[in-house]
């Protein structure tokens, strides 16, 4: 099993690497982990600490599963019944992004005619992005009030209270994208 995992972690991150355009010295530079044990990591011969496979999977921004998992194809393709999808007050959000991806929510909303949701504030400092795609979405923000079209785009503090509503008379989609902001300590 350990040579298994490997001879996946050596060839995820050469194929990792690669794809990316980067040298196992740039990518020593940006994790701390000696360019040595990168090379041993890539060759299969290393033997590395749990504290080493974690610097090495967020330094490639990937999971630990992924890291000592079988290499994964160069794509991935989820029909939509596959997707994340929950629902509100009406109101269904579907995850575009399938894969965990830290500190981002990136949904897709579909706003039915005169169907309004409460957003729930995330941790202090975190950004939301709301892109509308069809109809009027009206977002209200500590008091503040957007009227988005096909088009536009609002970007505020996801940390005050807000809410989203349709303010049209057709059937309204939204993308939100929300970078979230680590909890302090």
């Amino acid at each position: 099993m350990q040579d298994n995992a490997a001879a996946n972690i050596a060839r995820n991150i050469k194929q990792l690497r690669e794809v990316r355009g980067l040298t196992q010295q740039r990518l020593s530079d940006l994790s701390g982990v000696p360019r040595a044990t990168w090379a041993h990591l890539e060759s299969g011969s290393a033997n590395p600490t749990l504290s080493v496979l974690t610097k090495v999977a967020a330094t490639l921004q990937i999971s630990l599963d992924e890291l000592i998992g079988p290499p994964r194809a160069t794509g991935r393709f989820f029909k939509v019944g596959e997707l994340k999808v929950h629902k509100r007050t009406g109101v269904e959000m579907r995850r575009v992004i399938p894969d965990a991806v830290p500190n981002l929510e990136v949904d897709r909303f579909f706003l039915p005619t005169g169907k309004r949701m409460t957003g729930a504030p995330h941790t202090p400092g975190t950004r939301e992005y709301l892109a509308c795609e069809r109809g009027v979405v009206e977002v209200a923000v500590s008091g503040q009030i957007w009227k988005l079209e096909p088009g536009d785009v609002v970007v505020f503090r996801g940390d005050q209270k807000h809410s989203y509503r349709n303010a049209g008379d057709v059937d309204a989609v939204a993308y939100s994208v929300v970078a979230i902001a680590p909890a302090p300590g």
